[in-house]
This record gives structure tokens, sequence and C-alpha cells, in this order.
């Protein structure tokens, strides 16, 4: 199991749409907010924008945590799709790569190029 980030970045969007963490421990949303500013870490709008780009839903939570033994950083999403599936994709937060999909019934929440 994966060790959470010092900050755990949990956004809820279903009502408000709004990009903000609910949960931040001191001064260490600036600290994250620094590292993006600085280029080491993806924006969340970035990894939001292609996830709308590419695939149907609602994101319900993001969460920045720091992976199994490597020590990177990664955004893990989770989105509720059209037909009620949940699905969860983890991105490399330095790089804004996409690392992998888990949930079922992806593919119908696939949009068309």
């Amino acid at each position: 199991m994966r060790d959470s980030f010092p900050l755990l970045l949990i956004v809820p969007l279903l009502l408000s749409g709004a990009v903000a963490p609910a949960t931040a421990n001191g001064d260490d949303w600036r600290d994250l907010h620094q590292e993006v500013e600085e280029g080491h870490l993806v924006g969340l709008t970035g990894i939001m924008d292609w996830l709308e780009a590419r695939y149907r839903g609602q994101i319900l939570e993001v969460e920045l945590e720091q992976g199994d033994g490597d020590g990177k950083i990664q955004y893990e999403v989770e989105m509720i799709g059209p037909q009620g599936q949940v699905v969860e994709f983890e991105f490399d937060a330095a790089t804004g790569e996409l690392l992998s999909i888990e949930g079922v019934n992806i593919d119908a929440m696939k949009k068309e190029p």
C-alpha cells in the first residue's frame, strides 16, 4: 500500500466544480503550489483538461500521493461515468503521464476522437 504524501489533496467536485484543497496541513499547500509554479509538478488543471478531453464523467476525488518505494508523486483521480461506473486514473505528477486506469466499463466513458 502507498504512503500518503504529507499533503493529501482531496478535491470534491461533484457540485461546485471548484479546485481547492479540502484538507491541508499547515502551509503544505503553499509548498505544493510552489512546486507547480516552478515546473516540478504538473498542475491539477492540466490533468483535469486531459481527462475532460478523453473521458465522459464527473470527477469525484483527487489525491496526491507518494508512490510505493520509488518516491514519485502521483495524482489519483476518481471519476464516475455516465453509467455510474467509478474509474480511477493515476498520473505521474511530475510529467502528467497516465500511469494506470482501474475500474469497470471504462470503454463506455471514452469520448470519440
